[in-house]
């Protein structure tokens, strides 16, 4: 309890910092002061904006837990299955189709896409030998290439490669009131994980055993994909994408609690809420008054944690 006590803690401390941190000044002093421009500030688009952090975080550490325990396999995250470059790809065909279409519907296509990519995924996988765990990850890695290529083909094709930068880049810069509010039906998707977070555990066991205990696997673990693609097409559209964050917290949390994904999810959240929180707020102060998107922060620490992760494994073997 002290150790969940004192990472909520940082998590706090974390989100009020990133309320005084960016080019626009805002301090308490202005606005104890009652200062009209830096409230102004605060409640169009820093409260927004760390919101977004936490419930982006919060939702795609969740969303990796779920993916890693149905797949089976401790290196694949939405980012390296092909599903978040899928979602991508659908949201740039509603652009194209239908640029006037709502939020709503673009959601609900690059939903489709992303669950679409994750089936193309499982295919390929049921029909490769798996000699080595580290196979799946890397297949997941080329899927995700192709698609990436057949959407940036279609983006210079229509001249609408500046859309598809600002989705692969996750950046929140552009985050303000009005334009994040779709994250919160993420974060009602990452509740549900947590509500059969059980079923989800026993149907990690594989097939047989979730069969031999009266589990149907089969819906379960699509259950389990239609979550984890509606929370990466909602965080894919509102604040583009976030490399390696489900991949590096529900390993380290794995590693401290185990396989249990009702254990695992609360402190998946607090950490992928935290790590998104740090990047943020260092990517707005290492080139001020420029930013550094958050996803590009998230590449550089999630690749080397990655590394470390895949080395501490292999030294264990």
């Amino acid at each position: 309890m002290p150790v969940l006590a004192i990472a909520i803690a940082i998590n706090l401390g974390l989100a009020a910092l990133s309320l005084f941190v960016g080019v626009s000044q805002v301090s308490l002093s202005g606005l104890w002061a009652g200062q009209d421009d830096q409230w102004l500030v605060l409640i169009e688009s820093r409260l927004p904006r760390m919101a977004a952090l936490i419930l982006a975080g919060a939702t795609m550490a969740i969303a990796g837990v779920l993916t890693q325990t149905l797949i089976r396999n401790r290196f694949v995250e939405p980012s390296n299955t092909g599903m978040m470059e899928a979602a991508g790809l659908g949201l740039l065909l509603m652009m194209l189709l239908f640029p006037g279409a709502p939020i709503i519907a673009k959601m609900a296509v690059g939903t489709v896409f992303a669950m679409a990519g994750t089936a193309i995924f499982l295919a390929i996988l049921r029909r490769v030998p798996m000699r080595d765990p580290m196979l799946v990850p890397l297949i997941g890695i080329m899927l995700s290439g192709i698609i990436f290529a057949g959407s940036s083909f279609v983006a210079y094709r229509f001249d609408m490669v500046q859309s598809l930068l600002a989705w692969t880049q996750g950046d929140l810069s552009g985050v303000m009131r009005g334009r994040y509010e779709l994250l919160w039906l993420a974060a009602v998707g990452a509740g549900l994980a947590w509500f059969a977070a059980d079923r989800f555990t026993v149907a990690g066991l594989g097939r047989d055993t979730a069969s031999s205990l009266g589990l149907s696997h089969g819906r379960v673990v699509a259950l389990g994909l239609a979550i984890v693609s509606l929370v990466t097409a909602i965080v894919v559209v509102s604040v583009g994408m976030i490399p390696f964050l489900g991949l590096i917290v529900p390993n380290i949390v794995s590693l401290a609690l185990g396989d249990n994904m009702r254990r695992a999810i609360p402190w998946a959240a607090i950490g992928g809420a935290g790590l998104v929180l740090f990047c943020d707020i260092l990517g707005r102060v290492i080139i001020m008054p420029y930013e550094v998107p958050v996803g590009t922060i998230m590449g550089v620490i999630g690749s080397a944690v990655f590394l470390w992760l895949i080395a501490g494994r292999r030294r264990a073997a």
